[in-house]
């Protein structure tokens, strides 16, 4: 034991021995050197601090300025969503989150349309699309024909969609249905636009970087076109695949949607490349087709896309410089 604990044992009463434990426990507890750590610890946070100043604060000064953007977006269009109001409360409602998704993605991706004469301003169409990981660019490309079209655009999306928790009225208010060939046909009758991905789910998991197409012998959406006699408009958006990735090519993510059909696989990005849709010419109606046939002759206008203005490998630096100098388009 120590000297200073030796003379505390020669004192004299209680306090005396109080005092020994209390010593004999700061020994055993290593509390002899809290004062140095604290002291370490303080000069760490004196030296660190103006560090950690120097890079937050331009960071804080970015997100405001991208705020500000934001902001100017939504201003800009201000008589726009003034009018929708007075329109139609659920009118408004879509035109102003159009604005915000548009918004977010001029800021976030740079985001463009290749060929958006191509969608009808009156009358249906089917619009076929690759689906990425998520798919964010279609959500700004019903943004952009809710602003540019003044339509809205319908969708098909998985039945599991319908179940996650308050996702109800967002679907509702967007026009979102579930799929059967009945009501797309009847939504197209209609005169709507329609959108759908013949991948699907399976497409978002198990596709990667080489951007394969997964629609095996799906022919349903080839028929719904030729039951509502409408055109096809191929769609594919650039480095798609490169904003987000799925680690769903792994064997376990695979195995537990091919038993349970859970459509669950980890999804990581969020990466601000160049995101640019292309919009293929449409594929007219012709009665002489079959599904089938019809369906093939989709898929390889959307392959067509794909080659022609998709670097594959997919390679997200590759993307991330496209913000600041895009790649000639080929002929």
């Amino acid at each position: 034991m120590s000297s200073g604990n030796e003379s505390c044992w020669s004192g004299n009463g209680s306090v005396g021995t109080l005092a020994c434990l209390l010593l004999a426990w700061e020994d055993w507890m290593g509390l002899g050197n809290l004062e140095d750590y604290l002291s370490f610890l303080e000069y760490l946070l004196w030296v660190f601090t103006p560090l950690v100043v120097v890079f937050i604060l331009p960071f804080l000064i970015v997100i405001l300025l991208y705020l500000s953007i934001l902001f100017l977006h939504v201003y800009k269009r201000k008589n726009q969503l003034r009018e929708a109001y007075s329109n139609n409360l659920w009118d408004g409602a879509r035109k102003t989150l159009a604005t915000l998704w548009d918004g977010h993605g001029a800021i976030w991706h740079g985001y463009e349309i290749d060929g958006l004469e191509k969608i009808p301003d009156k009358g249906p169409a089917l619009i076929v699309y690759y689906h990425g990981a998520i798919p964010i660019d279609y959500y700004y490309f019903l943004a952009s024909v809710i602003i540019q079209k003044g339509r809205t655009c319908h969708s098909v999306a998985d039945h599991f969609l319908f179940k996650v928790p308050g996702f109800k009225l967002l679907l509702e208010v967007f026009s979102v249905i579930h799929g059967p060939q009945e009501e797309c046909v009847k939504a197209l009758l209609s005169g709507h636009l329609l959108g759908i991905s013949p991948g699907g789910v399976r497409e978002a998991l198990f596709s990667d970087e080489t951007y394969p197409l997964l629609w095996g012998k799906r022919k349903g959406f080839a028929q719904v076109a030729i039951d509502s006699k409408v055109p096809i408009i191929p769609m594919f958006t650039q480095n798609i695949r490169e904003g987000f990735r799925s680690l769903g090519t792994l064997k376990f993510f695979r195995w537990l949607y091919e038993r349970f059909r859970l459509p669950f696989a980890p999804v990581y990005g969020g990466f601000p490349v160049k995101f640019l849709t292309h919009l293929g010419d449409p594929i007219p109606y012709d009665p002489k087709l079959t599904a089938a046939e019809l369906a093939e002759k989709v898929q390889a206008a959307v392959q067509a896309l794909i080659d022609r203005h998709q670097k594959i490998p997919g390679s997200i630096l590759c993307a991330l410089l496209e913000r600041f100098h895009t790649r000639p388009k080929e002929e």
